[in-house]
């Protein structure tokens, strides 16, 4: 049994049509953050939406420099999946989920990691990354929002913490709006890594943000 289908039947999750699938995924249960004063922003219920192979449309076009000063550009890791996260330090779920994002990374060294941080500036970024041990580069998103806008119709672009996975063509796959589960995120990538995520689907994550 497949990892989506695992966490279908302990989340009682249900199948969305995969015309659905992709607006789903643009906002499925937001609510109003309550970090603190980050107004604008909020924070999903952590909800997995899997995208059908039909419904993934184009490679995402993303790149941009990174908090160590170099350039990360999506396209350069075709042939691998892609773990694409959205945070900024102050946001309180980001904190909770990132020793998680760190621990996946670190056990698949065949997936790429990036970060997307919306809010920060360097060294604030840096900080962060040295406190939670974060082992993959995050690109500096703050004041262009041209990486925000390259998931634009993934996800909703003020959701913080999202999680989208890209497939090895560099397609939209899988997201998740608010907080990831590690072991949720596991299992979608071995789903999108071996073809099982490709007739989509959506599954609660149990999360909360």
């Amino acid at each position: 049994m497949s990892g989506v289908s695992r966490r279908t039947l302990l989340a009682g999750a249900f199948a969305v049509p995969a015309a659905a699938a992709l607006a789903a995924c643009d906002g499925l249960g937001n609510t109003v953050s309550d970090t603190g004063n980050q107004q604008g922003y909020v924070s999903g219920n952590g909800d997995l939406t899997i995208l059908p192979v039909v419904e993934r449309g184009q490679p995402v076009v993303l790149s941009g420099t990174t908090t160590e000063g170099d350039t990360a550009d999506v396209a350069a890791w075709r042939g691998q999946v892609v773990v694409i996260n959205v945070w900024y330090a102050a946001c309180a779920p980001c904190r909770v989920e990132a020793p998680h994002l760190a621990a996946v990374a670190d056990d698949n060294p065949d997936v790429r990691f990036l970060g997307l941080n919306t809010r920060d500036g360097q060294a604030q970024a840096q900080t962060f990354e040295k406190q939670f041990e974060i082992p993959y580069p995050s690109i500096l998103d703050k004041g262009s929002g041209q990486g925000l806008l390259a998931l634009r119709g993934t996800i909703p672009p003020t959701a913080v913490p999202s999680t989208v996975v890209l497939d090895v063509e560099g397609r939209p796959a899988a997201c998740v709006v608010g907080r990831v589960e590690e072991s949720v995120l596991r299992g979608v990538i071995e789903d999108v890594k071996s073809g099982r995520a490709d007739s989509g689907g959506t599954t609660s994550a149990g999360t909360s943000a």
